[in-house]
């Protein structure tokens, strides 16, 4: 069964970095690009960045310079790194990888 699942979730204060992770089974992710996204409440889900199979990336402007998509073929896994993290950035974040979803981890900015 192909499957992506998100890791690294939390409640993090302004300011603060959490390292989120999207682990696939069923397939394996270095034939793949991968992409983050995001769904704030109340908002469209947005991309966020992506990371293609020979490691070039891409970012939105609103997170740039703050976020960095990295990934680990040999662990199947694609990492988000998010630093000086606002409020704003509270939402549910999502892999992707073609039209396969996972399943979403939240991530709470908030003092």
């Amino acid at each position: 069964q192909v499957q992506l699942v998100e890791a690294g979730g939390g409640l993090v204060q302004p300011g603060g970095s959490l390292r989120l992770s999207c682990t696939g089974s069923g397939f394996a992710i270095r034939f793949f690009p991968m992409g983050w996204y995001r769904q704030a409440p109340g908002k469209e889900r947005e991309f966020v960045a992506s990371v293609t199979r020979d490691g070039s990336t891409n970012y939105a402007d609103s997170v740039k310079v703050r976020v960095t998509i990295s990934r680990d073929n040999a662990k199947n896994t694609v990492y988000l790194e998010m630093n000086s993290l606002k409020p704003e950035d509270t939402a549910v974040y999502y892999c992707r990888c073609l039209e396969v979803w996972g399943q979403g981890t939240l991530v709470t900015v908030s003092s």
